[in-house]
């Protein structure tokens, strides 16, 4: 698994608790250890769960690992980000982006 610093790996078994259950919005990446941009994501997404971790749980799920989750949430791409925010997916974006163009995307979120 890619690792990237503060950012947690969650499991079919443990995403409802930990995604939909959060007491904040959170970033979920849906990545794979064979994924190119996924492994240029990982220190983006440490960033930003460093600067955002008051407004924004990060997260990343091992999409090999945890097919369900792959299924339920129609995640057909690496690296997928999606945001859930009171337990919904909110936005979902495809690919790797710079920390910048990431952080104006979510702004509607971190708001």
């Amino acid at each position: 698994m890619i690792h990237a610093e503060g950012v947690t790996a969650v499991t079919d078994t443990d995403f409802d608790i930990e995604v939909l259950g959060a007491d904040r919005p959170v970033l979920v990446e849906f990545t794979a250890d064979w994924c190119g941009p996924c492994r240029r994501l990982a220190p983006v997404l440490s960033a930003v769960a460093k600067e955002e971790a008051a407004r924004l749980k990060v997260l990343r799920i091992d999409a090999d690992s945890n097919p369900e989750t792959m299924i339920r949430y129609g995640v057909l791409s690496m690296p997928t980000l999606m945001v859930f925010d009171r337990g919904e997916p909110v936005k979902s974006l495809v690919g790797a982006r710079p920390k910048r163009r990431l952080l104006q995307e979510l702004e509607d979120v971190l708001a």
